[in-house]
């Protein structure tokens, strides 16, 4: 049986309920069961990347904003939550944690006294480096089954989700 052949345990559950309640379309579940399961098997993988540099993923996230920023790699408190979704507070606790392990520091911004800019420190730089290139190769690995066309493919199909529901 060839992969275009395989079953997988989301064909089981769509043929189960198509058996037990004939009346419903059960189409998107074949779509999205997956990706929620996809999902976890991700953020499994994502974890281990994660912890190959000692670091949480919540920390991945805020040095991952930080390095992407560009050099001096620092960004403001409000610029790093619209990046990573949380709130006020909770990007706060999160920079208070990460300046007491060393992976970044707060100063004052030099144009506006009142202001302040997180930076990453060289350690959190080398960290986050690490943990992406780790991730890099875990996520290629993931992907290996499918060719590269296919791979384009589905991110297109993948993106253009995203938007419809954001």
């Amino acid at each position: 049986m060839n992969a275009r052949e395989s079953r997988d345990s989301v064909d089981e559950i769509v043929e189960a309920w198509m058996r037990e309640h004939p009346g419903l379309d059960f189409s998107p579940l074949k779509i999205l069961s997956r990706v929620t399961r996809l999902a976890k098997q991700l953020e499994k993988t994502r974890r281990a990347s994660f912890a190959t540099a000692d670091l949480e993923p919540w920390e991945f996230d805020v040095l991952a904003a930080l390095r992407r920023a560009g050099y001096p790699h620092e960004l403001s408190p409000k610029a790093l939550l619209e990046q990573t979704y949380v709130s006020s507070g909770t990007m706060t606790n999160r920079i208070d944690g990460m300046v007491r392990r060393g992976l970044v520091e707060r100063r004052t911004h030099p144009n506006d006294g009142r202001g302040v800019l997180v930076s990453m420190t060289d350690d959190g730089r080398d960290r986050v480096d690490a943990a992406i290139s780790h991730l890099v190769q875990a996520e290629t690995e993931l992907l290996c089954g499918l060719s590269k066309a296919d791979q384009e493919r589905l991110a297109t199909l993948l993106r253009r989700l995203s938007l419809d529901m954001a």
